[in-house]
């Protein structure tokens, strides 16, 4: 398949009469294809950026800015009152949800015009059409009633949140993270249906803010694609905090009465029953691609409506797509990533293939989740033989001092051999440093280059430079800064 046969056009006549004629025409006005759309600038092309519905996409207005947003404010309550050290009393409470959520809008408001919205209006080259796309052939689209043509065209209108097929569950008044990330008021309890990164953060999130929360995970451990010991680490920590968590369960039915949401589920082999105000549905996305006649343009989706493209974004000749609609990653750098390399492969006339091998992670609970490459389960599927090294942060002086010892690092290596091919972080702020060993990994940076690089003292960025050290040595018999 060759999406790159054809180039700019040369001028407005390029199209049929009756339309207008861009050189790239792109559906999406989120972070794919914003990004798309500034890279065809960067070559002069005329840009349409086809939009229907608040412009910005998920990660501005429904994802990663409110949800991060609400983390912290949440965190903020629970530090103030679980700290560990002596002679100091504190504590913070919710007093005014709706002051919490109307924060939370503002800074989306701001930076949905300041990253999203300005950014059209101010670049001539790039015409904004707010309406539905709709291809009927693939070099065109109707967009209302408009016709638009163009040579390439990418496809990047994203995902929503789907339901599994639960008997009641549609009826049930159910949450998903669009909807629960805009409450006016807090729900006293909440089950949440899922134990993936969406789930994990805002049932924690909830909890922190007085919810009484319940996690209904139906796999055997949280974050199920993930190695055991991180979905089980989490596990405690939650269960530490109040939460409570059930994993392997078997869910029935669900339904509302005036008592709140019942779900009937079976755990361990025996029927269980849990109630709660709300219910938050976090165990998957469709893609939004019904209403685009993908058809016409020789473009074909999956089950679940995911556009299906090859490892250089094209879907068809002259079509390609990029970010939440054509699957995982599901993550707004990696969608800006694709965007941006569609962009450029229309553009250059090449078919460059993306490349994940040194793709950080992060889930932003407390303490937070962080990867890059592979884990050990995912290391054994792929038939690579590792050794393995964990160090417990009771070893790193910065998490001594912080009196927050709270989870470990594990670093993987090709056994026998100084590869970093692997690292798996669980700490506070976790995610600032996995990006150390995802360059590490991205620029072939061997283990014992960490162990004896230079690193501050005291920063939790030890605890990598610790981690790589303890392949060989037993770290807990090394002085402060020991190389």
């Amino acid at each position: 398949m060759d999406c790159c046969t054809t180039g700019k056009n040369d001028g407005a006549g390029g199209g049929p009469r009756d339309a207008e004629t861009y050189d790239f025409v792109v559906i999406g006005g989120g972070s794919a294809g914003f990004a798309a759309a500034l890279r065809a600038r960067e070559s002069d092309w005329k840009v349409a950026l086809v939009n229907r519905g608040t412009i910005g996409g998920t990660c501005v207005n429904i994802g990663c800015v409110p949800s991060k947003a609400l983390i912290r404010a949440a965190e903020a309550i629970h530090a103030a009152g679980s700290h560990s050290f002596d002679g100091i009393s504190a504590s913070a409470r919710l007093v005014d949800f709706r002051a919490v959520m109307a924060q939370k809008d503002a800074l989306v408001g701001g930076l949905r015009e300041a990253k999203y919205a300005d950014l059209v209006a101010g670049d001539p080259g790039i015409v904004r059409i707010d309406g539905d796309a709709r291809f009927v052939s693939p070099s065109e689209v109707d967009v209302n009633g408009r016709r638009i043509h163009a040579s390439h065209f990418l496809v990047a209108t994203g995902a929503r949140p789907s339901l599994p097929d639960i008997p009641g569950l549609a009826d049930s008044g159910y949450l998903t993270s669009t909807s629960a990330l805009e409450l006016k008021a807090l729900p006293s309890s909440m089950i949440v249906l899922g134990g993936g990164y969406v789930g994990l953060e805002l049932a924690q999130m909830f909890a922190r803010f007085g919810t009484s929360v319940t996690i209904l995970q139906r796999s055997g451990h949280l974050l199920s694609d993930e190695d055991a010991d991180l979905g089980e680490a989490l596990q405690g920590f939650l269960a530490d905090e109040g939460a409570e968590v059930h994993t392997a369960v078997d869910v029935r039915s669900v339904e509302r009465s005036a008592d709140g949401v019942t779900v009937a589920t079976v755990v361990g082999g025996r029927e269980r029953q849990f109630t709660a105000e709300a219910l938050l549905c976090a165990t998957g996305r469709r893609a939004n691609t019904e209403g685009l006649n993908l058809e016409a343009a020789g473009a074909a989706v999956d089950a679940r409506g995911l556009l299906m493209v090859d490892d250089s974004l094209c879907a068809a000749p002259g079509i390609h797509g990029a970010g939440d609609v054509i699957g995982n990653p599901a993550f707004v750098y990696t969608a800006a990533y694709e965007g941006q390399l569609a962009a450029s492969n229309a553009i250059n006339g090449v078919a460059t293939t993306r490349d994940y091998s040194a793709l950080p992670w992060v889930v932003f609970t407390d303490p937070q989740i962080a990867g890059v490459g592979l884990g050990e389960r995912q290391a054994a599927a792929a038939g690579i033989e590792v050794d393995v090294a964990r160090l417990d942060l009771t070893n790193v002086p910065r998490a001594l001092a912080a009196r927050d010892t709270r989870g470990y690092v594990k670093l993987l290596r090709r056994a026998g051999t100084d590869e970093l091919v692997g690292a798996r972080i669980v700490a506070p702020e976790g995610g600032e440093q996995i990006a150390v060993a995802a360059l590490a990994i991205r620029h072939g940076i061997g283990v014992r280059a960490i162990a004896r690089g230079f690193t501050a003292y005291l920063t939790q960025a030890e605890a990598l430079k610790l981690a790589a050290q303890a392949f060989d040595k037993d770290v807990s018999k090394l002085s402060c800064c020991a190389a």
